[in-house]
């Protein structure tokens, strides 16, 4: 898929509604998944892909370090909206690792290993037993410097084309939407792979 293809799309796709990228995208896959890890505002993409496809793949990889808040939310959502939730957690539990290294901080040189067992192992593994080729996110402009340089579409690893149906939309319009259809949000989250807000996790790289 070309860049100029990439663009001629994203220029006709800005401003439709989420469900309506959702399922032109789906029309031009085979294979499509949404992954999630349930931080604040994942709820407005979970409606919006399964409003269109109940069925589709919800990769959640827990890095197993959620907050309990975190891990009630996932549970509700689940149950709310009949996720078809594949999980994949790290092949170390959370308290053995706790003991070996527990949660190096960004400048250590252990923060990297940390990285790859608790979050891009378990990523990698879940896109290898799928394959997708329509992989839908809730990446929006403004999170990070990286994301501010995608679009509704972009490519992902090994040409999947990554969907992001809210990347134009801001707090106050996901709020709107959670309100429009009753939605619940739990902001009360920590990712120990990124820790300040404004750094990337590595899946999207």
């Amino acid at each position: 898929m070309s860049e100029h293809q990439l663009a001629v799309w994203n220029a006709q796709l800005k401003g439709i509604p989420p469900q309506e990228i959702i399922a032109w995208a789906i029309q031009h896959g085979h294979t499509p998944v949404v992954t999630t890890n349930f931080r604040p505002y994942e709820v407005a993409i979970l409606h919006a892909v399964t409003d269109v496809d109940k069925e589709i793949p919800v990769i959640w990889c827990d890095t197993g370090y959620n907050t309990p808040q975190t891990y009630k939310h996932a549970e509700q959502l689940i149950v709310q909206l009949g996720l078809n939730i594949k999980l994949y957690v790290p092949k170390q539990t959370s308290a053995h690792r706790n003991v070996v290294m527990g949660i190096p901080s960004v400048e250590d040189p252990l923060h990297k290993l940390f990285t790859e067992q608790v979050k891009l192992e378990p990523f990698a593994r879940a896109m290898e037993e799928h394959r997708p080729d329509v992989w839908f996110t809730n990446l929006r402009q403004g999170q990070t410097a990286h994301r501010d340089a995608l679009d509704i579409l972009s490519l992902g690893r090994d040409g999947v084309l990554k969907v992001s149906p809210f990347y134009y939309w801001d707090n106050a319009q996901l709020d709107a939407y959670l309100a429009a259809y009753n939605l619940p949000n739990e902001h009360n989250y920590f990712d120990p792979t990124k820790v300040l807000e404004n750094r990337e996790c590595g899946l999207h790289i």
